[in-house]
């Protein structure tokens, strides 16, 4: 069955920015042609200028939509649009004089120049803008003959602070992004959970309590059918209370407009990210085994969760064929940021002092290799304890930071 998919539609902050960066680049193309046209007559070469705002106006406009999101900003258009700036910059000495210039004249592109920066700060942030002004500052400099004026220093100053500024606010705007999406994804993941868990209260884990209790009364094989029916009843419980919607994945399929993001519900599969424990050890819930968790997620690396939940799982078994049916025991998840603690306790009959040497020494290697190993592979460590005739408990530890 195809993974559920929720369309959820945010407004982008990014997206006005760009909007206002497509105007600009008109505007200032246009003031430069103007620019231009009121001066002509102290041109030494007009032409020169001519056919560079010629190409600046068809470059403008036929760029004009590409400018209006990230997705047509690529790196190789970027470039571009700074080659074009560029070239203007160093054209300027051939089409003006040398006077004009050293008083502090406009460039042939004059501030549509700045256009072009702001594009690299809202694509790449503040390291792109302090490259792409950079160049800008070394082309107005040049053609000052490495002597600008004031007014040249004040501009390139100008433009490579809010650059980097701008870039700087742009990277701030998207972390912020991800995580009010990641915060609406979570709320909408506990209403359904909350929805579900109203339904199957209602229903099914009602009816599953009364299987158990009139099985008890009568006996016999309906006492059976309702011991069943009440360890579904816990693991059902447990289920529900440990959330039933997994971490979905993020994919960001339109750049335009509003930032639509497509949410996947799906099993996690391979060994790449993280991976709630809590939603291994769940199922090991039954009637005779209770499950104490975190109300947060506990993420651990996929191969560290499995390890862990298998190590768990052994130590069950031994709760199992040690303790008897009858026994019951407890897991308990702690998550204390820098590690994670799993315990198993078990309210059987203890093992005998000596026990474990005497096993391991035989070939029987269950806790050593099923426990204590799988722990030393992850970095961490699993701690038994037992008292005779007051049970067993095992305490397993994974540091966070050398689990692979």
């Amino acid at each position: 069955m195809a993974p559920k998919r929720e369309r959820v539609v945010r407004m982008s902050v990014e997206q006005p920015l760009w909007r206002a960066l497509t105007a600009y680049r008109l505007l200032t193309m246009v003031y430069a042609v103007l620019l231009f046209a009121s001066a002509y007559k102290d041109f030494v070469r007009p032409w020169v200028a001519v056919g560079y705002l010629a190409v600046l106006v068809v470059w403008t406009l036929a760029t004009h939509r590409r400018v209006g999101g990230a997705a047509g900003c690529t790196r190789g258009f970027l470039a571009a649009d700074l080659t074009v700036a560029l070239a203007g910059i160093a054209l300027t000495p051939l089409a003006d004089t040398h006077a004009r210039i050293a008083g502090g004249g406009p460039t042939l592109p004059s501030i549509w120049t700045a256009g072009s920066v702001l594009a690299f700060a809202l694509k790449g942030g503040w390291r792109w803008a302090g490259v792409a002004s950079t160049f800008v500052a070394v082309a107005n400099i040049a053609i000052h003959g490495g002597d600008p004026t004031r007014d040249t220093l004040h501009n390139v100053l100008l433009v490579w602070v809010a650059s980097i500024a701008l870039g700087y606010v742009v990277e701030v705007a998207r972390a912020s992004e991800a995580t009010l999406a990641r915060a609406l994804e979570i709320e909408a993941a506990t209403r359904e959970r909350e929805r579900l868990a109203r339904d199957i209260h209602d229903g099914v884990l009602q009816v599953l309590a009364m299987v158990q209790r009139r099985g008890t009364e009568l006996g016999g094989e309906a006492a059976e059918l309702g011991r069943m029916a009440g360890e579904q009843e816990v693991a059902l419980r447990t289920l529900v209370s440990s959330g039933l919607v997994r971490p979905s994945r993020v994919s960001r399929d339109e750049s335009l407009g509003a930032l639509v993001d497509t949410y996947e519900v799906e099993e996690p599969g391979g060994d790449e990210g993280e991976l709630d424990l809590r939603s291994l050890l769940a199922p090991y819930a039954g009637s005779r085994v209770s499950f104490a968790e975190p109300g947060s997620p506990v993420p651990l690396p996929v191969p560290a969760a499995r390890e862990l939940a298998a190590a768990v799982g052994a130590a069950l078994d031994n709760v199992r064929k040690h303790a008897g049916e009858g026994a019951s025991a407890w897991i308990l998840v702690e998550d204390w940021g820098d590690e994670v603690i799993v315990t198993v306790r078990d309210d059987g009959p203890g093992i005998p002092a000596g026990r474990l040497d005497q096993a391991e020494g035989e070939g029987r290697m269950g806790v050593a290799l099923s426990i204590r190993g799988r722990l030393r592979d992850l970095g961490g460590s699993a701690e038994l304890v037992s008292v005779p005739g007051q049970g067993t408990e095992v305490e397993l530890k994974v540091p966070r930071g050398r689990t692979q």
